[in-house]
C-alpha cells in the first residue's frame, strides 16, 4: 500500500511539472518568435529579459512542488553575499538529472536564472528542448579525439559556440552553469576515466576557459557548487516519489581574476594553468564530499 500511495505521489507531481511546463511554454515560444521577427536591439533585450521573467516563474512552480511532494531535508550552506542582479559563472558536480532541479532550487532568487550548457541532442527533448533553445540555452556538439583527427578543421568548433553565446548574455544578468566533467557521474565512466577523484570525473576545461574569455569582465565572481546526496544518487523517479530524504549542497565563492581569461587554444602556458586551477579546484571539492557523504547515524 505504502508504495502504491509513493508512486502516486511521483506521478501527481509530474502531472504538476508537466502542466507547468506547457503553461510557460506557450508565452515563451510567442515571445520568443517576436525576437526572431523583430532584430532591434532594444526590443530583443526587452524580449530576453521577458523570457527570463517567464522562466523564473517555472521555476518557483516547480520549486513549490517539490516543498510540498517531497519533504526533502535541505542542507545548503554558502549562499550569502550573492546577488541576483549580478553576473556568475556556476561550475558543479554532475550525478543526475536531479541536479538541475537542485541548483534551480538552492539559487532561485539568489543569483539571475541559471543558463546551462547543454549536448545538441537535446534539442530535440519534446517541449523543453526548444524551450532552452528559445530562452538561448547553447546547444553543445562533443566530438571525439578519434573524430577530430578524421575531421581537424571541427577543431575549437563548441569553444567557437560558447563564445557566440556568451555574445548574447551580456545584455542581461545571468547565471552561466557549466558542469565541468561534461556528462553525469557514474562508476563505469570513473573507471574508463582512470580519474584521480574518488567521487568525480575528470574536467573539461576548454568550455569553461572559453566562457571566462568571453564573459570574465562581467563575472562578478565565480560560484563553486558541490552537491551530495547522503543516501546515494537518485533518479528523477525517486526524486519526485519522496524517496529522497535528504540533499546537502556546499557553494564557495571564488574571486575572478585576469589569470582566468586568455587563449585556451593557442597560448599552452595559459591552458596548462588553467588546467591545473581547475583540478585544484576538482580536488578540494572531492575531500568535500568525502565529509558530505557520510550520513549521520541517529
Amino acid at each position: 500500500m505504502k508504495s502504491i500511495l509513493t508512486s502516486l505521489r511521483g506521478a501527481f507531481s509530474i502531472l504538476i511539472y508537466a502542466i507547468n511546463t506547457v503553461a510557460c511554454c506557450i508565452p515563451i515560444f510567442a515571445v520568443a518568435l517576436v525576437r526572431s521577427l523583430v532584430p532591434i536591439r532594444p526590443v530583443q533585450t526587452f524580449c530576453r529579459r521577458l523570457l527570463t521573467g517567464i522562466a523564473s516563474c517555472w521555476i518557483w512552480v516547480n520549486n513549490m512542488n517539490q516543498r510540498l511532494s517531497n519533504g526533502i531535508r535541505w542542507d545548503v550552506q554558502g549562499l550569502d553575499g550573492l546577488d541576483p542582479r549580478g553576473w556568475y559563472m556556476v561550475v558543479a558536480n554532475h550525478q543526475s538529472w536531479v541536479d538541475i532541479l537542485v541548483l534551480q532550487n538552492v539559487f532561485h532568487g539568489k543569483i539571475p536564472f541559471l543558463k546551462f550548457f547543454l549536448k545538441k541532442e537535446l534539442f530535440w527533448f519534446p517541449l523543453l528542448g526548444q524551450a532552452w533553445w528559445a530562452l538561448d540555452f547553447p546547444f553543445m556538439k562533443r566530438y571525439s579525439r578519434r573524430f577530430l583527427r578524421k575531421h581537424p578543421h571541427l577543431i575549437g568548433k563548441d569553444l567557437e559556440i560558447t563564445r557566440k553565446a556568451c555574445e548574447k548574455f551580456r545584455s542581461i544578468p545571468v547565471s552561466v552553469m557549466n558542469f565541468v566533467e561534461g556528462t553525469r557521474f557514474t562508476r563505469e565512466k570513473h573507471s574508463r576515466q582512470r580519474s584521480p577523484y574518488t567521487h568525480l570525473l575528470r574536467t573539461k576545461a576548454g568550455g569553461l576557459a572559453f566562457a571566462m574569455a568571453a564573459m570574465g569582465d562581467k563575472f562578478q565572481e565565480i560560484v563553486d557548487v558541490t552537491i551530495a546526496y547522503p543516501q546515494g544518487v537518485s533518479s528523477f523517479w525517486d526524486f519526485v516519489c519522496g524517496r529522497v530524504k535528504e540533499i546537502r549542497v556546499r557553494i564557495n565563492i571564488l574571486p575572478v581574476s585576469s589569470e582566468m581569461m586568455g587563449d585556451y587554444l593557442q597560448d599552452a602556458e595559459f591552458k596548462r594553468n588553467f588546467q591545473d586551477w581547475l583540478n585544484r579546484l576538482w580536488q578540494e571539492k572531492d575531500q568535500t564530499l568525502d565529509r558530505l557523504l557520510v550520513v549521520n547515524e541517529c
